[in-house]
């Protein structure tokens, strides 16, 4: 219990492209709604550093969050997206996307990875303390 009431922090232990039955499981289990959850992801069509929070919509293209919306039959869930595509702009696909996703971060981008990965846990306690609409204004740019 802190400050926020009760919080739930998962990370689903399947490979990214079936998460959705884990956190299928995991709505049914504790009987959330999906508007309830805020899915927290990386994203290589967002520049390094930005963030974007979105009350619902598609996957846009994230094999994850498609699974999620499929299995939990709803593009009514909220996500937070944080930016890694590096300098060289967003990987084109295939053998470069894999290499992008798998590869550590430079010395060079470990600053701004630091950074995101404090404003996104400001923008999680922001949703919480103050809703999704609140979040939105003061995280997405």
């Amino acid at each position: 219990m802190g400050a926020f009431g009760e919080v739930l922090l998962a990370q689903p232990q399947t490979y990214m492209n079936r998460s959705g039955y884990a956190v299928r499981c995991l709505v049914e289990r504790h009987g959330f709604a999906p508007a309830e959850l805020l899915v927290v992801f990386d994203d290589v069509h967002l520049p390094l550093g930005r963030l974007r929070l979105r009350r619902a919509g598609s996957p846009g293209g994230h094999r994850g969050m498609e699974s999620i919306l499929e299995n939990l039959q709803t593009d009514e869930v909220p996500r937070l997206r944080l930016g890694v595509a590096g300098e060289g702009g967003e990987p084109e696909g295939g053998d470069e996307l894999v290499d992008h996703v798998l590869a550590p971060f430079t010395p060079e981008e470990r600053a701004a990875v630091d950074e995101i990965i404090a404003r996104a846990a400001d923008a999680c306690e922001a949703w919480l303390a103050e809703g999704v609409d609140a979040a939105m204004n003061a995280f997405n740019r």
